[in-house]
Parts: C-alpha cells; structure tokens; sequence
C-alpha cells in the first residue's frame, strides 16, 4: 500500500518469499498519480522489481502485465504464443491538420478514420490494431490540439483531455509536425507532457514532400533541438503520411524504442558504469559537504528507473543529475528514451524524485493544467 508506505508485515513476507526462490514483483497499491511514484519507490528496500499501480485508476496495468510476462519461464506453449511478440501501443499526437488520421489510414491500409482538411474531423481517440512485418500495432489517433481560447464546444476540450489519457497509455508516443508550419506553444505542451510521463517519443516532420526540394533535413533538425532541449534524445523522422514515404522505417524505429524501454541492465552491470562515470567527475561540493553515491540498482522497466543510493540527496544538483542521465544514455540500452531517477539516502526509506528542471525546460514556467487558458495561437510561430 503506497499510501501506508513499507511495514513491518511487508519485511516480514518479503522474507518468507525469499524461501521459495520463485520469481517475485512488488506491487505497490494505490499509486494513484506520478506524484505518488517516489513514495512508491520506498519498497525498492525490499530487494525486488518495483511496478507501482492504482487499481482503482487502472493505472499501470500494462506495465504490470509486461513485468509478468518478463518474469514467466522461458519455452512454456511455444507453439502457440510464446514466440510471438508483445503488442506495442503508439498513440499519435499533434496539432490539427498535421496528417495523422491519413497516416494511421496508410498504416492500416484502408479509410478507417474521418480524413479531411477541416480542422478537428477526429473528435475521439480511435484505435487501430494491425499488424507489420509479424509485430502487432495498436495505433491511437487522437484529436488535434489547438488554443483552448478558440475552442468553442466542450467537445474539443473533453478531445484534449482524451489525447492526454492516449499518452499515458501508450508505449511510444508520436509527436506530429506539419513540415510547412512553424513549431507553436500547442506542440512544446505536448512534448512537455511527453515528457513528464516519460514516455518514449518521435519527433515526427509529415508532409516532408512539400518540403522536400526547398530545405534540407538539418533545418527542422535544429529547430527541434533548439525548441526542445530536454528531449534531445528524441530521434526525428521526416514522413509523407499520405504516400506511405519512409513510414516503414519509422515503425521501425517506433518499435526500438518499445524494446529499450523495456531492457532491463543487472545491478553489476549498472554498478560499474557508475563507478567510471563518478571518477571521470566526481559530485561537486556544496560548501563543506560533497554527495557520496554508493551503488544503484534498476527498480522498473517502462520506463527504465534507477535508484542511486547516497549520504544526502540534497546534495546532487540537477546539474549532476543530468550529467548522470547522459552518461547512462551513452553506455546502457536506453539511447534514445527517457530514464527515470531516484536518489534514496542510505539507511533511509522513501526516495527522493529526480529534480523537475530536468523535465521541464528551465526558461518556462511549469503549468498546473497542460490544457490551460493561456495557450497561443497556432499558426503564432515562436
């Protein structure tokens, strides 16, 4: 129970499941909101993988169910699904207009979907299940997002509210963008969101034929890099939805990113990169005091989240954070998508969450409502 927090009952079945040798997750309960994921962290003591839920939200099902899976024995019922591939959810988010229905259309190989050039033709999130090179695909087109200002039914706000529910489902997010408009404050809320959910994501330029002949690749390459500097893990993808132009290879790289969310690095492993990165840059001192990272463990895949454990967490600095994260990116499986961090005194419980500025872009304010009033114009370049 998140909510109670680790008890003596707790410790003591922990011990006793230990006698069994038997594969075991801990499920902490009532981890109803990512605000509650660092309480939820407080069980990683026990010494077992941690998959936070909320029963009551049903938040963290499919993750619970790809733990299962991960920690089921090898070579049961090969001849029926055992060999089969997982199913990866792709929700497909973006302004109004950017071509995402036509695409999720191409992806399915039929009209599915309203395709039109009014703005909003897509008022629901609507699943689409197929299937490409034998991996099976659960594409969530969503309603196109615009100023909140210029909405004027309740229906196009109620649409905003299910494009952010399609965002926590899914396991890889596509973040759409018309290659022939300007990147607008609609988009760099969305990524924000993205990003606060740590979800894996592709920056995806559509319409590029149009483009194509007039700049190259390196142009939206950096402005995407100079608009979203946090993400700069993100890979980009230049498409032609209505074609099918190099959608292939962007399922491709969709379902990379599905696999490394998925990796999961063993404590050694983790353990060692950890020591070189600490002794190629030591934690600066905060006054007389210097933060001491004793070891880290992976507690969770989807996303990946590691604990370090240390003398005082209020002694690495965002900074030293993010240097963390990118040398982890640059030696583990997680290149191309978010890595969640905890740090967790030594001898202490609950552990400490990873500071907000590495999520958030430093130069903007953070927003309570993703959806707030005072979103901009669309076609408002910035």
């Amino acid at each position: 129970d998140t909510r109670s927090g680790l008890t003596a009952v707790d410790e003591d079945i922990s011990r006793q499941l230990r006698a069994i040798q038997r594969p075991v997750l801990c499920v902490p309960n009532k981890t109803d909101a990512p605000s509650l994921d660092p309480a939820a962290q407080e069980f990683s003591s026990l010494g077992w993988p941690i998959v936070p839920v909320s029963a009551e939200q049903k938040r963290g099902k499919s993750e619970l169910l790809a733990a299962i899976e991960e920690h089921l024995p090898k070579g049961l019922d090969e001849s029926d699904s055992g060999n089969q591939e997982p199913e990866m959810k792709l929700a497909i988010v973006g302004r109004r207009n950017v071509g995402k229905s036509t695409f999720v259309n191409t992806l399915a190989q039929e009209e599915r979907m309203i395709v039109s050039e009014i703005p909003g033709t897509t008022r629901d999130s609507v699943d689409v299940r197929f299937e490409m090179d034998g991996r099976v695909f659960v594409a969530i087109d969503t309603p196109g997002l615009m100023r909140r200002k210029s909405v004027r039914e309740n229906v196009d706000f109620y649409g905003a509210r299910r494009a952010e529910a399609s965002i926590r489902r899914a396991d890889v997010v596509l973040l759409f963008f018309d290659a022939t408009d300007a990147i607008s404050r609609v988009d760099k809320q969305l990524a924000k969101y993205i990003a606060e959910q740590h979800k894996p994501c592709i920056f995806v330029v559509n319409k590029w034929d149009l483009m194509v002949d007039q700049i190259p690749t390196e142009v939206w390459v950096n402005r995407l890099a100079a608009t979203f500097g946090t993400m700069n893990y993100v890979p980009v993808a230049f498409i032609t939805g209505k074609t099918g132009k190099n959608v292939k290879r962007l399922m491709t790289l969709a379902w990379s990113l599905f696999k490394q969310s998925r990796e999961r690095v063993s404590t050694g492993q983790l353990n060692r990169l950890l020591q070189k990165v600490l002794k190629r840059n030591p934690p600066p001192s905060v006054g007389t005091r210097r933060a001491k990272i004793y070891f880290g463990t992976q507690v969770a895949i989807q996303p990946p989240t590691i604990v370090l454990v240390c003398n005082d967490p209020s002694l690495v600095s965002p900074s030293y954070q993010r240097y963390i994260l990118n040398a982890l990116r640059e030696e583990l499986p997680y290149s191309e998508i978010p890595i969640r961090l905890f740090l967790r005194k030594r001898g202490g419980r609950a552990p400490t969450a990873m500071m907000p500025s590495l999520e958030e872009r430093e130069d903007e304010p953070a927003d309570d409502d993703v959806w707030s009033d005072d979103w901009f114009d669309i076609d408002e370049e910035t």
